[in-house]
């Protein structure tokens, strides 16, 4: 667990409901993206790969994803350590979108309309209601996902999820703490992804990750699925 984080205000709460009980530690970090060494990434640093012109339309600092067609817009550059930071709502119940990172080269090859690379690591991003839906078009529990911040790999990429996993094994980190608002309301991820290791912070507080990730370099990408999406303030800080 993260004690430091640089440039960045941190708050260590100790939790002690009995003084014969060992103290909880909970680490909470609200970090804005702002200070040295910290840039915002706007339109011109994203490239449409198989979207429609109009699927991301940029505002300043602010982009509305209409959600169709599927798929994403990239980061010009690729990134190795980082610090990032988002601010997102979602605008229709159910809504599902996320953020890729350290997606690599070989993600975007022959990737059509419709498609989602098949690479990186996800921070996914969705709505409560998602949930719902999902058990009611297929008639499964929702056992496997959650609508709080899952990280996980994607495609061929691979991670060790910290704890809680999910049930199935498919590398899921699901979040310690249910910290996402719903539907129309805005919502905080500081994500510090290092030497293969990512963590996610949910409006303040650090909820899921996992190391031993590979790829552990790659481009960024907003992701559009189905559903419309505000995103904000997207931010970066590159570490050594």
């Amino acid at each position: 667990m993260l004690r430091c984080i640089f440039g960045s205000v941190v708050l260590i709460a100790l939790i002690s409901p009995g003084w014969a009980e060992e103290p909880a530690v909970v680490t909470k970090a609200f970090i804005d993206g702002t200070g040295p060494g910290w840039v915002t990434l706007g339109e011109a640093d994203f490239d449409l790969i198989n979207t429609d012109p109009d699927t991301f339309t940029w505002h300043g600092e602010e982009v509305h994803c209409k959600g169709t067609p599927v798929g994403v817009t990239r980061s010009k550059k690729k990134y190795t350590n980082f610090e990032l930071v988002a601010t997102w709502r979602h605008n229709k119940s159910g809504g599902n979108s996320g953020i890729f990172l350290w997606a690599g080269d070989d993600a975007f090859k022959n990737l059509k309309p419709n498609q989602l690379p098949p690479g990186g690591i996800e921070v996914q991003i969705l709505d409560h209601g998602y949930a719902e839906q999902y058990e009611k078009s297929t008639g499964k529990k929702s056992d496997w996902f959650t609508t709080n911040g899952d990280v996980f790999p994607v495609g061929s990429s691979k991670m060790v999820p910290f704890e809680p996993k999910a049930p199935n094994n498919s590398g899921r980190s699901f979040p310690r703490k249910d910290l996402s608002k719903g539907i129309g309301q805005w919502n905080h991820y500081y994500v510090r992804a290092i030497n293969g290791e990512v963590r996610l912070w949910v409006n303040g507080e650090e909820v899921s990750g996992g190391n031993n990730c590979e790829p552990r370099t790659g481009y960024l990408c907003l992701e559009s699925e189905g559903a419309p999406i505000d995103i904000k303030g997207v931010r970066i800080r590159e570490l050594p």
